[in-house]
């Protein structure tokens, strides 16, 4: 049976939207719905390459995208004609109370690690904790979206290109295997998202352990941390976490 992984333990169509809306840098009361959809899909797509399952709410967000889309395309009345009301309003109105709602979330467990007795360092662009460090909140799933590790997981095939090119099969390799070689890099005092796959050359070996990764994020044994958007995606055990 070919190796899924279920995309909703990580995130959901509204979080994928507000990493759209924030990777172009656009508004999110005047999304420009044409650019956005076209990039919504072609992250579905992706994620089917990766056996990554789509739930029903993704397909769902996909129609909706599409039809505020051809809305958006249909010819305007005529100015003296009754301003028609933007396609896009609703979408905007749950994207602004999802977002305060993820805002508030975020306070509160701000609020929880400051009294809980979590202590921060400043750390240098290429510091990992030790084993024994309390790792920053910041750290948490969540912080970094599976929609920033996926472009990461991008980056690292755009670094083959056709080398090793292979259909991707993960029944090829042995999960377990993978699992644990990604269980052994991370578990003493962390590593990087580009060194986990830097000596790896087929595209077959990249792609299972992205998916062993991912797997071992979803299980809570592993946290990731990214100091500032496009920066480096850190790995840490989860012990790490519990000081």
């Amino acid at each position: 049976m070919t190796y899924k992984v279920r995309l909703e333990i990580f995130e959901g169509p509204l979080d994928l939207l507000l990493h759209l809306i924030r990777e172009n840098q656009v508004n999110i009361c005047d999304i420009p719905i044409a650019r956005i959809t076209d990039q919504y899909l072609d992250y579905l797509k992706f994620m089917k390459t990766l056996n990554i399952e789509v739930v029903g709410e993704f397909l769902v967000m996909a129609a909706t995208l599409t039809y505020i889309k051809s809305r958006m395309l249909l010819p305007r009345e005529d100015e003296e004609a009754v301003e028609e009301e933007d396609p896009r309003r609703d979408l905007v109105d749950r994207l602004l109370e999802y977002q305060r709602f993820k805002e508030i979330a975020g306070a509160l467990q701000e609020h929880e690690a400051i009294h809980g007795g979590i202590y921060r360092r400043a750390l240098s662009p290429d510091s990992v904790p030790m084993e024994d460090e309390p790792v920053p909140a910041e750290t948490f799933l969540g912080e970094v979206r599976i929609f920033d590790l996926l472009k990461a997981y991008e980056g690292v095939m755009r670094r083959i290109g056709d080398a090793g090119r292979h259909e991707i099969d993960v029944d090829e390799m042995d999960l377990a295997e993978r699992l644990t070689f990604v269980l052994n890099r991370v578990r003493f005092e962390g590593t990087t998202f580009p060194a986990l796959f830097e000596r790896m050359v087929r595209r077959i070996e990249i792609a299972a352990t992205f998916l062993a990764m991912l797997e071992l994020i979803r299980q809570r044994l592993i946290r990731i941390r990214q100091n500032e958007i496009h920066g480096v995606i850190y790995l840490y055990p989860e012990a790490a976490g519990n000081g």
